[in-house]
């Protein structure tokens, strides 16, 4: 009996692709009888250097505080280790900045996590789907019945997220988007700082916000009821105090909350 020979699986060739310790993949042909060696080198080139390019796209702040070659170089292993899981590149970089704070290369600059967290919720919001906000007979009904405020759980607009850090990352973003050269240099990076990112328009914008607001947006997120997630920004913002009221007029003004659903009604 005679056998065709054996054809490369996909998670052989993706495993090829992402290892260049590899050899080609059994049973890969080129169309002319040749050796694929070189075109599947090439073609294993082209794929990496697309994600490597997809990641400094999504990070260019991050790419500016280590320079091109080191992030081409820190990006690339990233891929190898960690390729996408679906073809939307928008989809792809969730797990960097978890991976940057792992990486040994990087200690030096302990807020690099954090931009890349910064950078990559900015992402998100971009490509976030759309949703309406409640309007405002919507939101005046429910204010106007303070008993059940507590109890009640806010959903926030999908592109709605919040970026807490030890390190003053959001005006080291804002200095980075500034054409002040002087800028990045007078950023004291020795604060903590937060921000929500949400998109307005065409744009995902940046809104530095206290750290109590972001812990409160943080806690409705998940789900936590509006007494509930009031009261966890109240803790963790220690001695910045908590202005409920305040947090809930920028969330209405930039058109943040999607649906209020009162106590006992399911998400």
């Amino acid at each position: 009996m005679i056998h065709a020979p054996a054809r490369p699986t996909q998670r052989d060739f993706a495993a090829a692709l992402l290892d260049s310790e590899r050899g080609v993949p059994a049973g890969l042909r080129a169309w002319n009888g040749s050796d694929p060696t070189q075109r599947f080198a090439v073609y294993r080139n082209n794929v990496v250097d697309s994600l490597v390019q997809a990641q400094a796209d999504a990070f260019p702040v991050v790419q500016q505080l280590v320079g091109d070659p080191f992030f081409a170089a820190m990006a690339r292993m990233y891929v190898c280790a960690h390729p996408p899981r679906s073809p939307v590149l928008a989809e792809y970089g969730d797990g960097f900045a978890d991976w940057i704070s792992d990486f040994a290369p990087t200690a030096s600059l302990p807020y690099l996590a954090d931009m890349a967290r910064l950078e990559r919720a900015r992402v998100r919001a971009f490509h976030a789907a759309d949703a309406l906000a409640l309007n405002a007979d919507a939101l005046t009904r429910h204010l106007a019945a303070p008993q059940a405020l507590a109890q009640a759980r806010l959903v926030l607009h999908p592109s709605l997220h919040a970026v807490r850090s030890d390190w003053a990352v959001v005006s080291l973003w804002a200095a980075h988007q500034s054409d002040d050269p002087a800028a990045i240099g007078a950023v004291d990076l020795d604060h903590a700082e937060s921000a929500l990112m949400m998109r307005e328009s065409d744009d995902a914008v940046v809104l530095p916000v206290p750290l109590p607001t972001a812990a409160f947006v943080q806690a409705l997120a998940a789900g936590c009821p509006l007494g509930e997630a009031a009261a966890t920004a109240s803790v963790l913002g220690g001695a910045d105090s908590f202005d409920l009221t305040g947090a809930l007029a920028l969330l209405i003004r930039h058109g943040a909350l999607i649906a209020w659903l009162p106590p006992g009604d399911p998400a």
